[in-house]
């Protein structure tokens, strides 16, 4: 396809490294820069990816905000419905809502998908693994582990299902290393790593996704109140602005 892209590769995965992301060459404008043929060009990604790999399909933790949500609209559309499979992960129980929210999308979008509760699973490794240190900062650290515990939980589901994992990802996230190591940052295909937070806000819209989920704030839920703009300490309007005029135009501060 001539995408020069991040490539990786899983230890757990039956399937050979694959572009993670298609390259742009320019950003444009921002947020007005999305508009079909992008759209279009990632639908083929993820559809050449997938069959040049031999897996049957994909696996997407559909976590009810937009970015899994687009995930898996993009996923369907490349794809076809029987060829995704979402996977809700609540652990939480500020994860209700949201969980109702990708149940309405897999639903509205006819892809199967399963429920796992991860609460039993989590509780089970701080028994185990708890008395052993006590972390600095023990919120983060077991949020840290629940998005690992979703990696491996989508992971297994993938290998019994020959299926590959796609990320949920986005520019501003991998820009920043907002993600956690070997968990949301583990996937075979990052389809929306091309994209700043604020653009898929505009392809959200363009592409129907429900306005509650678009206006909801942004959350990894790794723990009740968690908000990504919290943890970043701006909003995601100032953080792209930065990432592209001084990372990727290489515009020098006045």
């Amino acid at each position: 396809m001539g995408y020069d892209g991040l490539r990786t590769a899983s230890r757990s995965s039956p399937h050979p490294p694959t572009d993670v992301y298609p390259t742009t060459d320019s950003l444009g404008d921002g947020v007005e820069d999305v508009g079909s043929e992008r759209r279009d060009r990632i639908a083929a990604f993820v559809r050449e990816a997938v069959d040049s790999s031999g897996a049957d399909g994909v696996v997407v933790p559909m976590s009810g905000g937009v970015d899994s949500t687009l995930t898996a609209m993009l996923a369907t559309e490349a794809l076809g419905s029987s060829r995704v499979f979402g996977l809700l992960l609540p652990c939480n129980l500020s994860d209700d809502s949201a969980n109702h929210d990708a149940q309405v999308i897999a639903e509205a979008l006819g892809v199967e998908y399963r429920e796992i509760h991860l609460r039993p699973l989590l509780d089970r490794f701080e028994d185990l693994v708890g008395p052993a240190v006590e972390p600095e900062d023990r919120r983060r650290a077991i949020g840290n582990v629940l998005a690992r515990l979703r990696m491996t939980s989508a992971y297994y589901v993938a290998n019994a299902t020959n299926r590959l994992v796609l990320g949920t990802t986005n520019r501003t996230e991998w820009l920043l290393g907002y993600f956690t190591k070997h968990g949301d940052g583990g996937a075979d295909l990052r389809p929306l790593a091309e994209l700043y937070k604020t653009q898929l806000y505009a392809l959200a819209y363009r592409m129907g996704v429900p306005r509650r989920i678009i206006e909801k704030p942004p959350t990894a839920g790794l723990w009740s109140g968690q908000t990504d703009e919290a943890d970043l300490g701006a909003s995601y309007e100032t953080v792209d602005a930065v990432l592209d005029r001084y990372g990727e135009r290489g515009e020098r501060p006045a």
